[in-house]
């Protein structure tokens, strides 16, 4: 048994101080309003810190100088441990546009690893290969098609791990692709699109009810001769159907429109994610794909012309929405725990300090700087 104490604790209801969380196993025993010591529990001193939910990463392609693309189970451990590290204890791994025999490798692997006792994957999530070619950004164009029947009705069918795919709604067969998702359980997210408004509106009836990093890779406002028209930033605005994440490392969306997407949604429709490559949370520079680049603490497609991917972890995130986004902690905590649980289905056991959910624990100092983690109840970094 574990007693972790000295700090305010996040719960649903808000900030508790001066009590502690009591942790049995790999799940929360009680959120106690004392911090008296228990009888033969390991104390855990948060030394005035923020004892908050661990994040919960829906968008990641990889970290530790590993690609979820690679398919290999090593690959898949390097990347989700060297994620931990840095606040992330639960993770949907990440394909960017691939071909289908990567796709089933990790298939196999993210099946393999989630029959794993407390494991932190909660299933995969394929952004692409259905996108549209004018929003590829740092997405090989190589792969890139329209939604085909006869790859994603087998794989849908022989596969329950996969958890999201994302694409474009307006694609030639993209709401029957749609409906196909939404039969299986499959979450759907609107990504690399040009889908005006009545396109958007068309697919949130078949189950694109999330918006894949909002505003990246998808159109805004625009004109068609003299009348101006909604784009899908816009219609996604509109509809409150639609929950959004956001890159909130402060470079692929600028800090004001962090804050901007925040009062619009609203913290139960956002959530924020890193959509980090091969290169975060590692010592290397070199990027899994070579025809990207790092530069000015971003990654890029070599010849500048889009940005390709983050090197944000999950407790930058936490400090970008706090120090330059002017986000309440509170809110940002929800933002990686409480609302991407939601939005993924698995807020029974995630996502919140409370009684009986698992023992998923993190905590900040003051200056929004990562000291702990706990993920099911394994500490797996403590630097206090």
């Amino acid at each position: 048994m574990k007693q972790i104490f000295n700090g305010r604790i996040l719960t649903p209801e808000g900030w508790l101080e001066g009590g502690s969380v009591i942790v049995e196993g790999n799940k929360i025993l009680e959120v106690s309003n004392s911090d008296l010591p228990i009888s033969g529990a390991e104390r855990i001193d948060a030394k005035g810190g923020d004892i908050v939910p661990g994040g919960i990463e829906q968008h990641c392609h990889g970290g530790g100088g590993r690609d979820f693309m690679e398919g290999t189970e090593e690959a898949f451990r390097v990347a989700i441990d060297a994620h931990m590290q840095h606040g992330t204890t639960a993770i949907y791994p990440t394909l960017s546009s691939s071909t289908m025999p990567m796709i089933y490798a990790a298939v196999s692997t993210t099946e393999k690893m989630m029959k794993e006792e407390n494991t932190p994957i909660m299933g995969l999530h394929l952004e692409g290969h259905y996108l549209n070619m004018d929003m590829a950004g740092g997405q090989n164009p190589a792969n890139i098609k329209d939604p085909d029947p006869e790859e994603y009705i087998p794989l849908l069918d022989s596969t329950n791990c996969i958890k999201r795919w994302s694409a474009a709604p307006e694609l030639p067969g993209a709401l029957e692709f749609g409906k196909c998702c939404r039969k299986h359980g499959v979450l759907n997210a609107i990504a690399h699109t040009k889908a005006d408004f009545d396109q958007v509106k068309a697919g949130l009836q078949v189950g694109f009810t999330h918006a894949n990093h909002f505003y990246n890779a998808m159109r805004g406002f625009y004109k068609v001769r003299e009348f101006k028209h909604a784009g899908t930033v816009e219609a996604i605005y509109d509809m409150d159907e639609i929950t959004v994440e956001m890159i909130a490392d402060g470079i692929h969306v600028p800090p004001v429109i962090l804050n901007m997407i925040y009062k619009f949604k609203g913290v139960e429709r956002t959530s924020m994610i890193t959509d980090s490559l091969a290169v975060a949370a590692s010592d290397t520079d070199k990027c899994f794909d070579p025809g990207t680049i790092i530069e000015d603490g971003v990654c890029k497609l070599a010849d500048r012309s889009a940005i390709a991917g983050s090197i944000a972890t999950m407790d930058r995130l936490v400090r970008t929405a706090v120090q330059q986004a002017h986000i309440p902690m509170e809110d940002a905590i929800r933002m990686v725990s409480e609302t991407p649980a939601k939005i993924m289905g698995i807020y029974d056991r995630k996502g919140s300090l409370q009684k009986g959910k698992d023992a998923d624990i993190v905590i900040y100092d003051k200056d929004q700087q990562l000291h702990f983690v706990m993920a099911m109840g394994r500490i797996a970094r403590n630097d206090l």
